[in-house]
This record gives structure tokens, C-alpha cells and sequence, in this order.
């Protein structure tokens, strides 16, 4: 049952700091996305929905790769995590981002989230 409520933490870890993040990015992030605000409003709370269960959804499966590489602290954790963020996760958005015309700056603030992001979750799934 621990590892359940250790995916859910490190899933809940992600998403907290991407709400922090992209509440002081708002701004950079939407002339950088093309979204209005009117947009984000009318998305209503699915946006939110899919981001938190793909948080947990994501923690999940780096547990599993965690536990079938031995990797049983924090700090290997965080450093695998950022390692799956910067290198296998954000290269992959990157080109799609690249492909579809966006700016930069969009990649810059959502790899930001991606790396961070992903860094917390390992750390986290390797407290309990």
C-alpha cells in the first residue's frame, strides 16, 4: 500500500510544482502558446484532470523503472528523474514543438517543468 501512496505523493509533487511554475510563467507561457486567456478559461477543469493523472501515471512507471535498476535513495531519485526529464522526456517535446512552429520560449518554460518537474517526482518516490 506504501507504494501506491508514494506514486500518488511524487504524482502530486509534479503537479503542485507545475502549478507554481506555471503560475509565475503565465504570462511568458501564453505568447509563447498562443493562448488567451479566454482559451485557458474555457478548457474548464480537464486540462487540470489529465495533467494530475498523467502525473501520477508518469510516477508510476518511473517507480517501476526505479525498482528495476536499483536506484533506492533521494539523491539517485532526483538525479534519475532530471535524467529522464532533460534526456528522454523534453527531446522528445522539443521536436514536436519544433515540427509544429512553436517559439522557443515555449520550450524553454515547459522543459523547465518537464526537468524540474520529473526531478521532484524522483526524489519523492525515494522518501518512503
Amino acid at each position: 500500500m506504501l507504494e501506491y501512496l508514494n506514486v500518488i505523493a511524487a504524482g502530486v509533487a509534479a503537479f503542485a510544482f507545475g502549478a507554481v511554475w506555471y503560475s509565475a510563467m503565465s504570462k511568458p507561457w501564453m505568447a509563447a502558446s498562443g493562448v488567451t486567456e479566454e482559451q485557458q478559461k474555457a478548457g474548464g477543469p480537464m486540462p487540470f484532470v489529465i495533467g494530475g493523472v498523467g502525473m501520477v501515471l508518469a510516477a508510476g512507471m518511473m517507480r517501476h523503472i526505479f525498482g528495476m535498476t536499483a536506484i533506492d535513495s533521494a539523491v539517485e531519485g532526483l538525479t534519475a528523474g532530471l535524467g529522464i526529464g532533460a534526456f528522454i522526456v523534453l527531446p522528445w517535446v522539443a521536436m514536436n514543438y519544433a515540427f509544429g512552429q512553436r517559439k522557443g520560449l515555449l520550450t524553454l518554460i515547459d522543459g523547465v517543468n518537464i526537468t524540474v518537474g520529473s526531478g521532484l517526482m524522483g526524489a519523492v518516490l525515494m522518501l518512503f
